[in-house]
């Protein structure tokens, strides 16, 4: 569209709206903002956390214990319930605070032309015909079209993925792909040099950010794997709990002939005693430790259900810039006739030096490598601006590549301010994916320079000079060849090649105006200098995480923007493929078919020139191949494939708003070590969680022991242990030793271990084995010797085990305390599966240490104070009583450590 029928269509002009147009057309097509999905009311938030299954199992058990005449336990219970939604619903809020405190939806200000002179304005109050001014480092705050520009070059990576800048212009021309039409600018992207005016043609969710924006949040919430596990965790726990008060009730009325009301009472009590009332607080307390853990290491969990799911992992597909590389443009080589240089150290910073052989050179001895570094220097619009505080990254302000050039100069010992002054700029030809080159002109007194850089195919033909050990003479094939030759050697790497060239243009017959000089008088005749090699050099501590992910069978996909010969050569130097992976290009991936892509996924495969939009096919492939997904991504169109993934993955720094709204995770330094770490944590949390599962369900064995002696001795041995002081053990001295376990941390070779399979449950058969035929079968003998202890202290076997009374009280309480103290030694025994706990730290987890001296502590106030003992059927025991039962924890984790000793062993040969 012309010009004149922009200023027509939206009815404005040069010089833009009036404040009476403009207060018009925002009631019109409203605020100029991207709507954030619909978030749940905070009502729903909050009562989400009391109705999930394993939560109204609780209210129900609640219900049966104040049925059952235990109002106290009923009401132990729900406070448990009510304790916990609290804490759930506390966690979750405080991360959406965190997440939001990193959106920043579209920049705040714009400057704009109104009532014909220029006006600063909030971005959400820019209406489509709105011109405003574009400079250097601005984001675009609305899709426009360009009416006047200079040398305006936009980073549109947040739409397309790409982080090569694309030159934007008044005149059209439409590039390959989407976005590409040259005369205009899209809401969320960057300029990175230059300056335009432009057009306000559409805003807000009219934009295309905005159109991909709401594409993305028509998608549904799907429960986690942690959501779907726990209510399968609830529906076994239910159903073994009923199974075991059947039994017990029919038990009750045909072996002990008790009444059907008393024996429902004490079935509904074995019932509640078997539901795990601290399974919920420790989920949830698992999860929030995972989640304060992994903050620490730069990675913001949204949901605490996605803590576990990032274990379940089994792929990564990883972008490459910024994430696996520092996203910092390093130039390593120097390419000229006469030699061939180093450069070291990496980033923005002057960390580095040029070298020859291996050795620092005098750069004033070098006369070509000078001219390379002058005209590198003065063919430059970036900045590159020291960081603000330490930690930080330095800014630039213009292009990646210039950036490495002004690098390159300052390890050189330039001084650029001087350098620019020496030889003022007259003119320039700005860089233009046509010519794939960009010209600036110099003069000092007579002497006019013509500074070129661009593609070695954009300048190569237009040089009919070389520069050679500081001699100019004729380019021959010859040389030609050479370069070509070079330039693929450093291709075949994944570098990077910028060609340098300059050209003497003193006499020159040029219009007196530099602004009148041409294209075709000025770019011909070049003296060709050399090549600059650079790479975006790879994180340092990216070689640790791959290897972690091999280790722990986790395959990375790399599916990136770049070129094919860049994406294989860092994959492969990285360690993320072999040589033999298979490389697919964007254009080759929209002609493959599903069945293709499908078996192509199940080997070493790259993604190169892929666009973000096509992300979401790979993701949803790869889960159709029943892999857990986790994708990473900064741009809007990367936001459908981040809320597809099982973990979408957002970065904190670079990513766009739309991007971190539909992650579930955001990484604050943009580092793939950071999901790697992340990773570590949620498998921390599943592990943990059955620790827990071990722990609590070990305690129920000892519990119904002395209920089946007493069921089918047909009461001729008295219970053993009431129902009330069962669940003194489980919502009393197991809570806290419980909750402990579900903060341990990550158990030695947790990342050596392949990702556990979606079939796999929480609760197994190897658990239940443990709990029931190990653990929890040496505790019921414990205890029960504990109560035949107390008896043959007062006439047993030679009177009748005592029924009621003091003695009775006693031995009751002997058989509880030896349940206690056989839990302390679980309590340390779960902290790992096969590793030494000495291996650890037997004091590492001050939580687990705090809730045993807190049950020694709440058992030493059950036994000695007069109204808990009438409470709880107890009465106190002597001294050699207790050191009987401080003897008991000592061999049961000597015991599990020979085990476990054994296992080690068995699993190393």
């Amino acid at each position: 569209m012309d010009i004149k029928d922009v200023y027509k269509y939206f009815d404005t002009k040069e010089s833009g709206l009036s404040s009476e147009q403009a207060a018009g057309l925002l009631k019109k097509f409203g605020p100029n903002t991207i709507q954030r999905n619909k978030k749940q009311s905070q009502v729903k938030a909050f009562l989400k956390n009391f109705t999930s299954l394993m939560a109204i199992l609780l209210w129900i058990s609640g219900f049966i214990a104040i049925f059952a005449q235990m109002v106290e336990l009923g009401i132990a219970i729900w406070a448990v319930n009510v304790i916990n939604g609290i804490f759930s619903y506390w966690q979750e809020h405080q991360a959406q605070k965190a997440t939001n405190s990193l959106l920043k939806m579209l920049p705040t200000y714009a400057q704009v032309l109104r009532d014909g002179k220029p006006k600063q304005i909030n971005s959400e109050d820019l209406v489509p015909g709105d011109v405003f001014i574009i400079q250097a480092g601005n984001s675009i705050s609305a899709d426009a079209r360009i009416i006047q520009s200079t040398s305006l070059q936009v980073d549109e990576s947040a739409l397309t993925g790409e982080s090569v800048l694309v030159s934007k212009q008044v005149e059209y021309s439409h590039g390959v792909g989407r976005f590409a039409e040259s005369n205009l600018v899209f809401a969320g992207t960057v300029a990175g040099s230059g300056t335009a005016t432009a057009v306000a043609v559409a805003t807000g969710m009219h934009s295309e950010f905005g159109k991909i924006a709401k594409l993305t949040q028509s998608q549904k919430h799907h429960a986690s794997p942690l959501e779907v596990e726990l209510n399968h965790l609830t529906r076994q726990l239910s159903l073994i709990a009923i199974l075991i008060g059947a039994i017990f009730f029919v038990a009750a009325i045909f072996f002990v002939h008790y009444p059907i009301a008393k024996s429902f009472i004490f079935a509904l009590g074995m019932i509640v005693a078997f539901i795990p009332e601290g399974l919920l607080p420790t989920v949830t307390l698992s999860l929030a430790q995972g989640v304060t853990r992994m903050a620490k290491k730069h990675a913001l969990v949204k949901d605490l259900n996605s803590v576990e799911t990032l274990g379940e992992t089994t792929v990564i597909c990883s972008d490459k810039t910024g994430t696996l590389t520092q996203n910092q443009m390093t130039i390593n080589h120097l390419w000229l006739a006469s030699h061939e240089y180093t450069v070291n150290g990496e980033g923005y910073v002057n960390n580095g030096h040029i070298q020859l052989d291996g050795k620092d050179i005098d750069i004033s001895k070098q006369p070509d490598l000078q001219i390379l570094l002058r005209v590198a220097t003065l063919n430059n619009d970036t900045k590159v601006e020291a960081p603000k505080t330490d930690g930080d990254n330095p800014k630039i302000i213009g292009t990646p590549t210039e950036a490495a050039l002004i690098i390159l100069s300052e390890k050189a010992g330039i001084n650029l301010e001087e350098e620019t002054k020496k030889f003022p700029r007259i003119g320039a030809l700005p860089f233009d994916s046509d010519r794939k080159r960009m010209s600036t002109f110099h003069k000092v007194a007579d002497k006019t320079t013509i500074c070129v850089k661009g593609s070695l195919d954009g300048i190569l033909p237009i040089s009919k000079t070389i520069l050679d050990n500081g001699k100019i003479r004729p380019i021959t094939d010859a040389d030609k060849e050479q370069i070509n030759q070079a330039d693929k050697k450093y291709a075949a790497q994944g570098l990077r090649s910028l060609a340098i060239a300059y050209r003497d243009a003193s006499d020159a017959n040029l219009p007196d105006d530099p602004k009148d000089w041409t294209i075709e008088e000025t770019e011909q005749h070049l003296t060709f200098v050399g090549l600059t090699i650079m790479a975006d050099p790879p994180r340092p501590e990216i070689f640790e995480a791959v290897h972690k992910c091999h280790e722990a069978s986790i395959r990375i996909i790399m599916v990136t923007g770049d070129s094919s010969l860049t994406a294989k050569s860092i994959a492969v130097k990285i360690g993320i493929n072999t040589d033999k992976a298979r490389v697919i290009t964007g254009d080759e991936l929209a002609e493959m078919h599903t069945a293709d892509l499908k078996e192509a996924l199940k080997g070493e495969v790259i993604f190169a020139r892929v666009a973000p939009e096509q992300k979401y096919r790979i993701v949803t492939t790869l889960q159709s191949n029943g892999e857990i997904v986790a994708s990473t991504g900064d741009g809007v169109n990367d936001a459908p494939a981040l809320k597809k993934a099982d973990i979408g993955v957002a970065m904190g720094v670079t990513g766009t708003d739309v991007a971190k709204d539909a992650a579930d995770m955001i990484l604050t330094d943009d580092n793939f070590a950071s999901i790697v770490a992340a990773i570590e944590e949620g498998r921390t949390v599943y592990s943990n969680l059955q620790k827990f599962l071990l722990y609590i369900l070990n305690s129920n064995m000892p519990e119904a022991a002395p209920s089946i002696l007493f069921l089918f001795s047909r009461g001729l041995i008295p219970l053993p242990l009431t129902v009330m002081q069962i669940l003194t053990v489980d919502l009393g001295t197991d809570m806290l030793p419980a909750l402990g376990l579900g903060a341990e941390q990550s158990e030695p070779g947790i990342m050596k271990q392949p990702p556990r399979l979606r079939t796999a449950h929480l609760l197994n058969r190897g658990i239940i084995l443990k709990a029931f035929a190990w653990y929890g079968m040496v505790a019921s003998v414990i205890s029960t010797i504990g109560y035949f202890f107390v008896n043959s202290q007062h006439g047993w076997p030679n009177v009748a085990l005592a029924a009621s009374g003091s003695v009775y009280q006693e031995a009751t309480t002997m058989t509880l305390a030896a349940i206690v103290f056989c839990q302390i030694a679980a309590a340390i025994n779960c902290r790992t599966k096969d590793s030494s706990v000495f291996s650890i730290g037997l004091f590492s987890n001050r939580r687990i240490w705090g809730g045993i001296i807190f049950e020694v502590i709440l058992l030493t106030l059950l036994i000695y104070v007069p109204f808990l003992q009438g409470l709880f059927n107890t009465a106190p025991i002597d001294w050699h009583d207790w050191l009987l039962l401080f003897c008991i924890p000592i061999p049961l984790v000597l015991i599990e450590e020979g085990r476990k000793l054994f296992m080690r062993k068995r699993i190393r040969a």
